[in-house]
């Protein structure tokens, strides 16, 4: 190996690189498959943003935002937790999990009906 590096600097830095970049990769891939493979349909809790929880369901973020008339991350430039949402409602964060909940349901059954 050092005489390839003395040979050939260059390459040898660009081949090393490359392999970096693959380890971190790979290694970011398999901690996010193996969290999320872990963490599917989990209970709605007050911390979770719209996008955790219908990552967690297998639905799409938008459409779970729109079924539950929750306002879009766009709205104030970030993702909000639901317990952030309901503050500025003026209502009890259960009333705003509930809402989120009917709305994974109704999700759920129009994803199953087209294939049946």
């Amino acid at each position: 190996m050092i005489r390839l590096w003395r040979n050939r600097p260059l390459l040898t830095t660009a081949f090393l690189l490359a392999c970096a970049a693959t380890l971190f990769f790979s290694g970011r891939f398999v901690v996010q498959t193996v969290y999320w493979a872990t963490h599917q349909e989990l209970p709605v809790r007050p911390w979770m943003t719209v996008g955790y929880i219908a990552r967690s369901w297998g639905l799409e973020p938008m459409a779970l935002d729109l079924e539950a008339g929750l306002p879009l991350p766009e709205v104030k430039g970030h993702p909000q937790p639901l317990s952030e949402i309901a503050k500025e409602r003026g209502v009890p964060v259960e009333d705003i999990i509930a809402e989120v909940e009917a709305a994974i349901v109704t999700l759920r059954v129009k994803q199953k009906a087209p294939g049946e």
